[in-house]
């Protein structure tokens, strides 16, 4: 079987993958996804990002494609439908929130609309190029509803988050699981929520199956979906931790450089 004839599906994930170091896809990006469209692929686009502030990025990729966000807690068509939701339970998030965490980092709780935080922080605000979902500014103690699509964490030294997580998750590993989408970032989803559960999803509505794909990623919270594909590659510009624990995949050339885009038109369209 052809290389053509064997993988029928892309998935990428967005941050240090598909956008460049300005959060931004290529001209060249574009070009080439827009050829694997022609050519009949099925494009799939997952990400923790929050489907508003994904879309504005991908706006202009110019060509059809679903949208896994929130690291799989929604799913949206090729036509911006949404097809699958799921949110964590206020009583979920408030076990959490009980356990006293220090000030010194930045909780996010993701809403439909907005993403509320006990502190403005420029760190997470820069990687909005356009202002397309706002924060708020809220005393989580005075929070009725805490209901929400994520929960996570932020802090510059990633030995404290890494404190955090295990705090957490001494309790609480029966409903949540962790990831670090960036060394920076640590994500809490419900324990049933992962983009290669939402991809799975998509596969079978288009019956195609996760061994004919092709998945790139470059965090942790990639690792389920690089798993379960037939083919998949790391960025070069992942932490080495997470390249060192999949030594088996093959490491591609960095986000700043496309390397997704000159992979594919190497291996698919040359």
């Amino acid at each position: 079987m052809s290389i053509k004839e064997r993988f029928k599906v892309i998935i990428s994930d967005l941050d240090g993958t598909l956008l460049n170091n300005e959060h931004q896809i290529s001209d060249y990006t574009k070009t080439v996804f827009q050829q694997l469209h022609d050519e009949k692929y099925l494009l799939i686009v997952a990400t923790g990002r929050h489907h508003l502030d994904a879309m504005p990025l991908l706006e202009d990729l110019g060509c059809s494609f679903y949208l896994v966000t929130s690291n799989g807690a929604r799913i949206h068509s090729p036509t911006k439908e949404l097809i699958y939701s799921f949110d964590i339970k206020s009583e979920a998030i408030k076990s959490i929130l009980d356990l006293d965490i220090d000030s010194e980092f930045t909780t996010v709780l993701f809403k439909e609309k907005v993403w509320q935080t006990n502190k403005e922080n420029k760190k997470l605000n820069s990687f909005q190029t356009i202002m397309n979902y706002p924060f708020e500014i809220v005393d989580f103690k005075t929070v009725k509803d805490l209901s929400a699509i994520k929960l996570f964490f932020t802090h510059n030294e990633h030995h404290k988050l890494l404190e955090l997580r295990d705090e957490i998750m001494k309790d609480h590993a029966n409903e949540f699981h962790s990831a670090f989408s960036l060394p920076f970032c640590l994500e809490f989803m419900d324990k049933s929520v992962d983009k290669s559960v939402a991809i799975t999803k998509i596969l079978e509505i288009e019956n195609h199956t996760f061994e004919q794909s092709i998945a790139f990623g470059d965090g942790f919270n990639d690792e389920r979906m690089l798993i379960s594909a037939g083919k998949s590659l790391i960025m070069e510009n992942a932490v080495e931790s997470f390249k060192n624990k999949f030594p088996q995949l093959e490491v591609i050339s960095s986000n700043e450089k496309d390397g997704v885009a000159s992979y594919l038109s190497a291996l698919l369209l040359s």
